[in-house]
């Protein structure tokens, strides 16, 4: 594991820089707030995709043996990014970890499938759900559901900022355990 205090301020310093907007906003809960983080706005430039998947690997990294992982999912549409720059970072440093991807929807076309890039996992794989803002949670509990039909193991959940509106609380009540690598308190001092 690396020393992770440069990057994670430089990190944080993007997120507040291109992500964090006040404005009055409704949320994927439906929930309206006074201010929004499009976390993409950082993850997509490739420093931020850098450091995004450097801090995230490195959280996983960390986790005790028996909860080691195969692989990181991605919820669509911000997740996405976080699972491939997760999956390049851990490749770079030599204990790779696949990119899976949890639609919303099944495809209406094609393959229909509502996991992408899980056919090669076995059964049974644990997986870290990686997830770019936590609010309330009912996007990342909806994915966990769709990843266990699917057969996997949730091992983690890993958000890159929880806005401390109850989603940390509703993920653990369904038990996973949950890690952000930063929350509201990083952005707005109440």
């Amino acid at each position: 594991m690396q020393d992770t205090t440069k990057s994670k301020a430089r990190l944080l310093e993007l997120l507040a820089t291109l992500s964090y907007k006040k404005g009055t906003v409704t949320l994927a809960s439906g929930k309206t707030s006074d201010f929004f983080i499009d976390c993409k706005q950082t993850v997509l430039t490739a420093e931020g995709h850098a450091l995004v998947g450097e801090l995230m690997l490195d959280v996983l990294s960390s986790m005790p043996a028996q909860k080691k992982i195969q692989a990181v999912a991605g919820v669509e549409l911000g997740g996405c990014p976080l699972a491939s720059a997760v999956a390049l970072m851990s490749s770079l440093r030599g204990t790779p970890l696949d990119a899976i991807y949890v639609r919303k929807e099944a495809k209406d076309h094609g393959s229909q499938r509502l996991i992408e890039g899980g056919t090669r996992l076995e059964k049974g794989a644990r997986v870290a759900l990686l997830e770019d803002v936590v609010t309330t949670g009912g996007s990342t509990l909806k994915a966990a559901e769709k990843l266990k039909a699917a057969g996997f193991e949730i091992a983690a959940v890993v958000a890159l900022v929880d806005r401390l509106e109850g989603g940390r609380q509703a993920i653990e009540a369904a038990g996973y355990a949950v890690t952000s690598l930063t929350t509201r308190n990083d952005f707005i001092r109440d």
